[in-house]
This record gives structure tokens, C-alpha cells and sequence, in this order.
């Protein structure tokens, strides 16, 4: 009798061992169906947010020397300011690297509002990129110097632009907000420049993500400041405008490196989770921001535990991971791909039962 107890161990022990070997190849099956057509990091746009066919076919032109498209481009944005501020942004982001055709079109077109205000916002860009992404104290002085000439530039060439924009346009006045970040302008500055935004446009996302940037600790306010703002904005807005997601991006800003890992299921955050879903379900589908919103959604889902939402979400966005989270990382595809990978096995555990 005492030698056949160790055999009953051992056969339990194989029995286990068995069944848990079966249970992983199932599940292993169950996310290589879930995860089908997903694709590895070094498919992973670094770029951008989301496909976006106009945009591409404005820079391309650019790239040939044809400024005719961008101009298209932006006459055909019309009055929806949110597609407008983005599409100058890419403008400007290519005019800071090669202004020809920016300088043709301006002379093509003197007084155009379109070229003026990318003029300005390039002179934006132009400025980050000689100051650098790195903290104040690993910038030289010759970059600070240079960062707030161009700076000082850009806030006359904003002004023109202000001059020629149609007077709703909210655009020449919200891409000056990391303008004054940059300048480290006073509160009451900012206040004034914001009460001009919201005046033509008071739920404008690009304007409240700038304008968040500038009231978070790491430039002109503090963690309350930054909570404060994205909740009112939060508290405020229809639903649609995506700005629910500002509670979420301040918490992440502020809290994530500290946080524990059970600090995103606590109820204050499974609600504000809750919330920017359904405004991103509100959302009308071509906006230009909604896939930024549903980067960061995925992230915080996939750290609820919420794997199956978290996934659609995933879904929706990859191939293109020129968002927060995964920008501020080195290698964001190879980020972006992890956490999509731990939301995949967390689906399949809960598909397979």
C-alpha cells in the first residue's frame, strides 16, 4: 500500500500536467485565430495614426514639388476646423524640412489664408526641431536660442494669418497654444489666447489636446491644473467630440510610470474608460482624431483586463502606431505589438473558458 500512494501522485501530477498542456495548445489555437491578418512591428506605420489616402497624396505631391494638392486639400476642408488644423499640420510638418513648394505658393498666391497660416505653424515646427525632444537641461544654448528666435517669428507670421483667416476660422489662433508652451507664456496669456478658440470653435480636439500639453507638469502648470482642465473639458462637451479621452490622457501623463498595475481597474478609471468609449462610438467615423483616441482606449483596456474590447479597438488601428502611448517609446511598434499581443491571449483565456 505505501508504494502505490507515490504512483497516484505521480499519475495526478501527469494528469494535470496533461490537461494544462492540452488547455495552452487550445488557447494558442484560439489567438492564432483571433489575432489572423494582424500584423508584426515591422509592419507598423511609425508615421501615423491611422490611413489617411488625402494626406498621403498631398505629401506626395509635395515630395514632387506640386503645391496645387495641399492647396486642394485644405479649400476642400472648408468649415470642418478639425480636418483643417490637421491637414495644415502635415503641411507645416513637411514644409519645416523642405519649404519649396510652400515659398512657390506664396508667390504664386501672396495673400492665400491657406499658406499663410502653414507658414506660421511650420515656423512651430521648425522651432521643435531645433530645440530637440529632449529635457531643458540636455538642450544647448545655441539650440534655446534658435528655438525661441524662430518662436519669436512665428507669433508675427501667426498674426498675419489671424489677419487673412476667415473670421470663424479658429485655426491660426489654437496652433499657436505650442507656440506659448514653448515661450513659457503666463497663465493669463494663455486664457486670452484660448478664449479666442473657443469663441469659434469650443470643442475643437486638436485645440484642447495642445492646450492640455500646456497646463501639464512638465510645462506651464501642475498635475491639478491638467486634471482640472480635462475634467471641465470632459464635463462640458457633446458627446462625439472625443473629449472624454483628456481625463484619461492626464492620468496617463501623470501617473502611469507610478501608478500600480491595479490602478487602472479601480472605478474612477473604469469609468473614464467607459466614457470615451461611448464618445468614441458617437463619434462621426472620419474623424481626423478618433484613431488616437482608440490607441490609447486599447492600452488602458488591455490594462483593465478588458481584453476583448481592448482588441476591437486594436483591430480598428493596426498598422499605424504614431500615437500615445506607443510615441513616446523608442520603439513603439515593437510597444504597440506587446500590449496587442497581451490583449489577443487574454481574449482567447476568456474564449476558451
Amino acid at each position: 500500500m505505501p508504494g502505490i500512494l507515490p504512483l497516484i501522485v505521480l499519475a495526478a501530477m501527469l494528469f494535470f500536467w496533461l490537461r494544462s498542456r492540452k488547455r495552452a495548445k487550445r488557447a494558442e489555437g484560439l489567438a492564432a485565430e483571433l489575432g489572423a491578418g494582424l500584423l508584426p512591428p515591422e509592419r507598423q506605420n511609425t508615421d501615423r495614426a491611422y490611413p489617411d489616402p488625402e494626406a498621403e497624396a498631398v505629401l506626395a505631391a509635395l515630395s514632387r514639388g506640386e503645391w496645387q494638392p495641399a492647396a486642394q486639400a485644405l479649400a476642400a476642408a472648408g468649415t470642418d476646423w478639425e480636418r483643417r488644423s490637421y491637414l495644415v499640420g502635415v503641411v507645416a510638418r513637411q514644409a519645416a524640412e523642405d519649404d519649396t513648394c510652400l515659398r512657390a505658393w506664396q508667390a504664386a498666391r501672396p495673400d492665400d489664408p491657406d499658406a499663410a497660416v502653414v507658414h506660421a505653424d511650420a515656423k512651430v515646427s521648425l522651432a521643435w526641431q531645433i530645440r530637440g525632444s529632449g529635457w531643458a537641461k540636455d538642450t544647448t544654448d545655441e539650440q534655446a536660442a534658435g528655438f525661441l528666435r524662430v518662436l519669436q517669428e512665428a507669433r508675427e507670421d501667426f498674426a498675419r494669418a489671424a489677419s487673412l483667416a476667415q473670421p470663424g476660422d479658429p485655426t491660426p489662433y489654437l496652433l499657436q497654444i505650442p507656440l506659448y508652451m514653448g515661450l513659457g507664456a503666463p497663465h493669463e496669456a494663455l486664457h486670452q489666447l484660448w478664449a479666442e478658440v473657443t469663441a469659434r470653435a469650443p470643442y475643437h480636439y486638436e485645440a484642447h489636446w495642445y492646450a492640455l500639453q500646456y497646463w501639464s507638469a512638465k510645462w506651464c502648470g501642475s498635475n491639478d491644473l491638467a486634471r482640472n482642465f480635462a475634467a471641465q473639458a470632459a464635463a462640458t462637451a457633446p458627446r462625439g467630440s472625443l473629449l472624454t479621452m483628456f481625463p484619461l490622457v492626464s492620468w496617463y501623463e501623470h501617473n502611469d510610470d507610478e501608478a500600480p498595475q491595479e490602478a487602472y481597474g479601480w472605478p474612477e478609471m473604469l469609468a473614464l474608460t467607459d466614457a470615451a468609449q461611448a464618445d468614441v462610438a458617437a463619434a462621426r467615423p472620419d474623424h481626423p482624431r478618433v484613431a488616437e483616441v482608440r490607441h490609447l482606449l486599447a492600452y488602458c483596456l488591455t490594462k483593465q483586463g478588458r481584453h476583448e474590447a481592448a482588441l476591437g479597438q486594436f483591430r480598428l488601428v493596426d498598422g499605424y502606431v504614431e500615437a500615445l502611448p506607443w510615441r513616446y517609446y523608442s520603439d513603439p511598434a515593437k510597444i504597440f505589438c506587446h500590449v496587442r499581443d497581451s490583449a489577443l491571449k487574454g481574449a482567447a483565456a476568456k474564449a476558451d473558458g
